[in-house]
């Protein structure tokens, strides 16, 4: 398998000084090695101008697999060159760059058609390749008949064993996939099952070594160890440039994401991520959010300044830089939170004070806005943020922020999730409210349809003298008739009032035609996480909470707690942890 170091550029299209995009323009587009190749071989694409201004330029890439339709991978921008690795199938593939002149909005556009080979290539038997990716493999199967599926199964020699998602068969066309989550140096037995209307047929047994990896993220102590083994997968979320990480509930490591990012924000199903990356002492152009499989290869990116090309368009604001939550929704669109900010004379201050508020994105397909949602159209703003937080030049938790050296950070969501009714609720950290949005599958109006919380919409049921949540995170409402919203509520009015408070994980049940709020559960998780944190129902009834924050950023705790609120598993990692997920497989959320 060829693989290439890889540096991405950052000025813009490469180009030659001169001005504009005359008629005389040339693109050209060159791969880091010619044609063929095979899947899962890591191809870098650079693309240069001539005759162009240096800085006026921004690329596009994308890339038409066989038979199929263009797919953006990286959208306007100042990146020069992207990272492309085939590992689905074989075939003749499509790789476009387009140039825009930003100030004439003229473009030029090339493409180069690139043939990738199978790896399949000595009668029936399977291979199995390295990649990138030292803990990552590539599995490649030949052919299977049309209607028929295939998946990929491993197990090591103590009998963990992994399932990839079935994918269907296509005449002419190896079988590949991305086998994750193996033990360092551990022997496995991998083969292929083929789905068939008839039964499973298996393919034959792989006797299969993983290789060694000598470093280890972070530090782990497992401190309650009757943990449900139906989710044995713990993927973190590390701050502060930290890496994210998957291991198994004791902390040898399974996984890891080996490019920057400031949050991995959800796992989506079939073994791909969402996450952001913020760039403080950068221009919007630099804040960046994107879907990277297993590999950590780039699958779909964008940035805030193309965003706000297409707000504008729209008649919106703008955005500086996305921040704290990317999600998928069941249809393939992708929601997003952003920040926006505006100056605001006399209502959160004496004059103008620049005040920061959400936007909140939601990407089609291919990674362009659909529909969006403005705080300042829909929040009063004269409500300032509870405990009068603010944003300085370090930034610190705040997103990227460019009107002035300091601002209100007044709203400070951290969460957007899907509705089962169609909606959106977002969590709004400086508010202490969860609010339900009307997002109506793309078609709602924006308007807010409830606030949860304190000073809200709705009265609390509950025996607890100080039930609502505050400077909470990860506020979702479950599948189901039942309307019931998980959250981890970090406490921080609580413990305003009285410093032995601690952080709690709580379980609402929704009457949302009365505006009854029923607390039914409410757990005391004995710590408390001035900031951060995550909150999920587990399928066995049990709940598992991030603790992000402990001992000034150092710690964190990732717990499950059961019915009764009797904690059965909690492990101490050593760093905080934006959010922790517990996961059947890397493939299965």
């Amino acid at each position: 398998m060829r693989i290439h170091s890889i540096v991405l550029l950052s000025l813009g299209c490469l180009s030659a000084p001169a001005g504009g995009l005359r008629a005389s323009v040339a693109v050209s587009l060159e791969p880091s090695f010619p044609a063929p190749s095979f899947v899962g071989d890591t191809v870098i694409w650079e693309a240069t101008v001539s005759d162009a201004a240096p800085g006026t330029l921004w690329c596009r890439f994308r890339v038409r697999p066989p038979g199929g339709v263009s797919q953006t991978v990286i959208d306007y921008g100042p990146q020069t060159s992207f990272q492309w690795t085939p590992a689905e199938h074989e075939g003749r593939f499509e790789v476009e760059v387009t140039a825009r002149n930003r100030g004439t909005g003229e473009e030029r556009r090339t493409s180069e058609f690139y043939d990738v080979l199978s790896r399949v290539r000595d009668g029936p038997t399977p291979v199995i390749s390295p990649t990138l990716h030292p803990l990552v493999f590539l599995y490649s199967a030949p052919e299977c008949a049309p209607g028929a599926r295939m998946r990929v199964e491993f197990e090591s020699q103590r009998g963990d064993r992994v399932a990839t998602p079935a994918k269907p068969c296509v005449a002419g066309r190896s079988m590949n996939f991305l086998l994750a989550g193996m033990y360092r140096e551990a022997e496995y037995t991998v083969r292929h099952i083929v789905e068939t209307p008839g039964g499973e047929e298996p393919g034959p047994s792989l006797a299969f070594t993983a290789l060694p990896f000598a470093v280890n993220f972070n530090t782990y102590r497992v401190r309650t160890a009757s943990a449900s083994a139906t989710l044995p997968v713990l993927l973190q979320s590390t701050t502060q440039g930290g890496k994210a990480v998957a291991t198994d509930l004791q902390g040898n490591l399974l996984w890891y994401y080996p490019g920057a990012l400031n949050a991995l924000t959800r796992p989506i199903a079939g073994g791909t991520f969402l996450g952001i990356l913020q760039r403080t002492s950068s221009n919007a152009s630099r804040q960046v959010v994107r879907e990277f499989d297993l590999t950590g290869t780039t699958i779909r990116e964008t940035n805030a300044a193309r965003v706000s090309e297409q707000l504008r368009a729209m008649g919106m604001a703008e955005i500086s830089a996305f921040h704290h939550e990317a999600d998928s929704l069941p249809d393939g669109r992708v929601v997003v939170l952003a920040a926006t900010e505006r100056i605001l004379t006399d209502v959160q201050g004496p004059g103008p004070v620049d005040v920061i508020g959400e936007m909140v994105v939601v990407l089609d397909r291919d990674f362009q806005v659909e529909w969006a949602w403005d705080s300042f159209e829909h929040l009063d703003p004269s409500r300032v943020a509870l405990q009068r937080e603010t944003c300085g030049p370090a930034a610190g938790a705040c997103p990227p922020f460019y009107l002035s050296p300091r601002a209100n950070d007044w709203t400070h969501a951290n969460s957007v999730r899907y509705t089962p009714d169609g909606n959106l609720v977002m969590s709004i950290r400086h508010q202490d409210w969860v609010i339900k949005i009307d997002y109506a599958d793309g078609q709602g109006s924006g308007r807010i349809l409830w606030r949860l919380g304190r000073d809200g919409d709705f009265t609390v049921e509950s025996d607890d003298p100080d039930p609502w949540f505050s400077h909470q995170h990860d506020a979702t409402i479950l599948p189901g008739p039942d309307q019931l919203l998980t959250l981890f509520d970090n406490g921080n009015a609580r413990f305003v009032r009285d410093s032995t408070a601690k952080s709690r994980g709580q379980m609402y049940q929704l009457d949302e035609q009365s505006r009854v709020a029923k607390l039914v559960y409410n757990v005391d998780l004995g710590l408390y996480s001035s900031a951060v944190g995550s909150a999920q129902r587990l399928p066995n009834g049990n709940f598992h909470f991030d603790v992000g924050f402990l001992g000034g950023g150092s710690l964190s705790r990732s717990v499950e707690t059961d019915a009764a609120g009797r904690t059965v598993y909690d492990i101490e990692i050593g760093g905080a942890a934006y959010r922790t997920f517990r996961m059947t497989s890397l493939y299965v959320p």
